[in-house]
């Protein structure tokens, strides 16, 4: 099974959105709530190439990008051949 992090902030409907198609597909994640963390913030757009917003989603270290891409992924049928690698 993959590796999967997500950065994640309170009451934002998009990190809810990814979390629960993740959950939906029994995938362990780790989440980072950055929330109240400028740092964890700031490492997130670092490892995102410059994406600020909420959620930002990688998959065995490669950044996949947000809620909308998780979910154009799982439409193609892409998301599930990373999951299982």
């Amino acid at each position: 099974m993959a590796s999967v992090v997500i950065y994640t902030r309170e009451f934002c409907g998009y990190c809810a959105r990814a979390k629960s198609l993740l959950e939906s597909k029994g995938v362990d994640f780790v989440e980072h709530n950055a929330t109240y963390s400028p740092d964890l913030r700031q490492e997130m757009i670092s490892k995102s190439n410059g994406r600020s917003t909420f959620p930002q989603v990688f998959i065995n270290g490669e950044h996949v990008g947000g809620c909308d891409d998780l979910h154009s992924l799982d439409r193609a049928g892409k998301l599930d051949p990373l999951l299982a690698a």
